[in-house]
Order: C-alpha cells, then sequence, then structure tokens
C-alpha cells in the first residue's frame, strides 16, 4: 500500500478517542504530505465572537451580520494565531492552496475584506490548528482513533456547528451508535 493523501478530507473521531481536544470532533486535513498534516477543527465554536476578534486586531467591523458569528478552536497548536478557512480560493498574501476552490489564509489582508463585507462563499476563522508529524496521522488511523471520508464543504460552511459531525457521518453512511471504540485487526 502506498502513500495516503488525506487533503480535502475530514476526520470523524472515534468514539473513544481520549485526546479531550478531539474527542467528538470533526476536523478538515488542509494538508497531508510526508512532512505531515494540518488541519482545523471545524465543529468546535468557542465564546470568542467575531466581533470581539476584530476589536482586538484593531479592525472596525463593519458586517454587523458577523458580529455575533463563533469563532472556532482550530485545534492544540499555535492557539494565539488566527486561521482562515475559505471558499473560493482568492489572493490573499498568505493561502494554503487547499483545492482549486478551498484556502486556509493566515494574513490580516482576509480579514480586512471580511471586515468590509467582501466575503468569500464560505468562510471559518478559527483560533490554532492540528497538526501531525511526519506518519503520527498514519499510525491515528491505524489504532482506530479516526475515522475518514472526502470532505465536502457545504458541511462546513452550509451546515451549522452542532450538525456538522453527523453530517460527515451520513457522508460514511454509518450510525455512531454502532461504532466500538475497539480497533479490529485480522
Amino acid at each position: 500500500m502506498g502513500p495516503v493523501n488525506l487533503t480535502n478530507h475530514f476526520l470523524i473521531a472515534m468514539p473513544a478517542m481520549q485526546d479531550l481536544n478531539f474527542s467528538r470532533t470533526l476536523t478538515y486535513i488542509c494538508r497531508h504530505d510526508e512532512n505531515g498534516a494540518i488541519g482545523l477543527v471545524v465543529n468546535r465554536p468557542t465564546d470568542i465572537t467575531m466581533q470581539n476578534l476584530f476589536d482586538q486586531i484593531n479592525i472596525p467591523l463593519d458586517q454587523q451580520g458577523l458580529a455575533q458569528s463563533p469563532v472556532y478552536f482550530g485545534g492544540p497548536v499555535q492557539t494565539d494565531r488566527g486561521f482562515v478557512l475559505h471558499s473560493p480560493l482568492g489572493h490573499y498574501r498568505s493561502t494554503l492552496r487547499v483545492t482549486d476552490q478551498v484556502g486556509l489564509t493566515t494574513s490580516k489582508d482576509i480579514l480586512e475584506e471580511l471586515a468590509r463585507g467582501e466575503m468569500p462563499k464560505g468562510v471559518l476563522i478559527s483560533l490554532g490548528y492540528a497538526g501531525w508529524e511526519a506518519g503520527q496521522l498514519e499510525e491515528e488511523i491505524k489504532l482506530n482513533s479516526w475515522l475518514t471520508v472526502e470532505a465536502h464543504m457545504d458541511v462546513v460552511f452550509e451546515r451549522s456547528a452542532e450538525t456538522r459531525f453527523s453530517a460527515a457521518m451520513d457522508l460514511l453512511g454509518i450510525n455512531l451508535t454502532h461504532l466500538s471504540g475497539e480497533a479490529g485487526h485480522a
């Protein structure tokens, strides 16, 4: 079996996931290669609103419709730094191209556009990200920590945070209550 690339896939935390950072999470993988993987947890809103965030970085938020939208916990790495998952890709100073339609941007220019109302079709802002060293994610999958499925961005951009996990499970056609926390190896 050759190398697996889970870029543009969801990781669905298995019921036995012990790490509280990832228990019952849905994580979108933005990059997965021989160096490791990075992704964003997309179903953990925080108590921080967009208004709070924009106030902290001194950008006037003209879009009051965004003011009460939550900022998400993206993962336990660099929790003091913002990450913007968005579609379409756009042209920003610091963007990781995930697909032809999806980008992950860390530069302030996307926040300035959002504040002015120049919104991408879909946007999710998080503090922090999830990261895995080379081979670590593959090992966690072997240990039955994660299910994987190709991502559908409507799950991230059009569903509420509390329905994203079950929507990803639906993509697999699996009922979470039928899953065991035990790994089986034939």
